[in-house]
């Protein structure tokens, strides 16, 4: 699938091909604690996949940020020698959030900024502010600040050709917005981004302190066609919230006047760490590469979903690899990358 260029400003979907997918290596123990090394060895293995050539030798540029000589060689260590290392500066692993959203526009690439508050202030780190920034330089794009908007690349989900899907609880949240408005919101991303449609859910998963980031709950496959997941197991702390949002996407439609196709696979049902807290496991968060398409994957629905996904994504080959130490930090492997798109 190729760029449309029909629209003069738009972010694309991610199986249109990429130039290169940023990452932050996991860098401090002060902040993973016991999960430090586990998190470690998962970035390695889904990288790994996610940067497999295709069978034409064309393999995803893997950009991997690293904050010092630790986590320098710890990188290294774990994945192919393909990969291009950037020594920068950042406070944790979540690219998509702290990275810019990048559009291309008239043929050229721009990386948008919007204001970054640590999910409404619940972990702020400085470095955190500047690495969005260090991306944008590394693609060789443009950089257009939309500050005075706060949210995050990981609430915010594309079609390629318009269409928009987020969710009002992370979006319209009091601890990102002064005073949320939904019309607001929308003329803001028609202006950022070019998004002529926003499709609105109301809620995200249970216990995700991201407010509700759509990259858990619903992912387009491709123009017309939406992912979102069915409930897993008779204790699925999601299961109304899974029931919801199929309903509202099935009687959604885009900005090209379709009646949304949606596809459903199995959620990874009840996940908690050592101590019974839930985490918001989700196996939404996959993300693409030339060969595989690399999902997050956690307890025993996991071969089911890897089934499911391979049905909706004939093109790929779908892996599942395990996030049960990154999603202690809060998210996958979404949540930890930046596409940039070629041009």
């Amino acid at each position: 699938m190729g760029p449309d260029m029909s629209l003069p400003l738009q972010p694309s979907h991610e199986t249109s091909p990429q130039r290169a997918i940023h990452t932050c290596w996991p860098h401090s123990a002060k902040i993973w604690g016991e999960y430090y090394e586990g998190a470690q060895e998962e970035f390695g293995a889904f990288l790994t996949a996610l940067g497999t050539a295709n069978d034409r030798g064309h393999a995803v540029r893997l950009v991997v940020y690293c904050a010092n000589d630790e986590a320098e060689a710890s990188a290294r260590k774990r994945l192919p020698k393909t990969a291009q290392f950037v020594r920068a500066e950042y406070g944790d692993v979540w690219a998509r959030d702290t990275g810019p959203v990048f559009v291309r526009e008239n043929g050229e690439l721009v990386g948008v900024r919007f204001g970054f508050n640590g999910w409404g202030g619940k972990f702020n780190y400085p470095e955190d502010q500047t690495i969005g920034g260090e991306i944008i330089k590394q693609a060789g794009a443009k950089e257009r600040l939309f500050k005075h908007f706060t949210t995050e690349g990981g609430a915010l989900e594309f079609d390629g050709e318009g269409t928009m899907i987020a969710t009002r609880h992370s979006i319209l949240n009091t601890n990102r917005q002064d005073h949320p408005s939904q019309e607001e919101a929308e003329a803001i991303f028609k202006e950022a981004l070019g998004i002529e449609k926003v499709i609105w859910l109301d809620d995200g998963l249970h216990a995700d302190h991201t407010d509700g980031h759509i990259d858990n709950v619903a992912r387009f496959a491709r123009p017309g066609v939406v992912v979102c997941q069915a409930p897993w197991g008779t204790n699925d702390p999601n299961r109304d919230r899974h029931e919801e949002v199929a309903r509202v996407l099935s009687e959604a439609t885009d900005a090209k006047g379709r009646k949304l196709e949606v596809r459903r696979i199995p959620s990874p049902g009840l996940f908690t760490n050592a101590e019974g807290e839930i985490f918001p496991a989700s196996h939404m968060n996959w993300v693409i590469g030339t060969r595989h398409l690399v999902m997050p994957v956690y307890t025993d629905a996991a071969q089911a979903a890897v089934r499911a996904m391979q049905d909706i994504f004939p093109e790929y080959e779908v892996v599942g690899k395990s996030a049960k130490h990154i999603l202690m930090g809060g998210g996958a492997f979404h949540c930890v990358t930046c596409n940039q798109p070629a041009v």
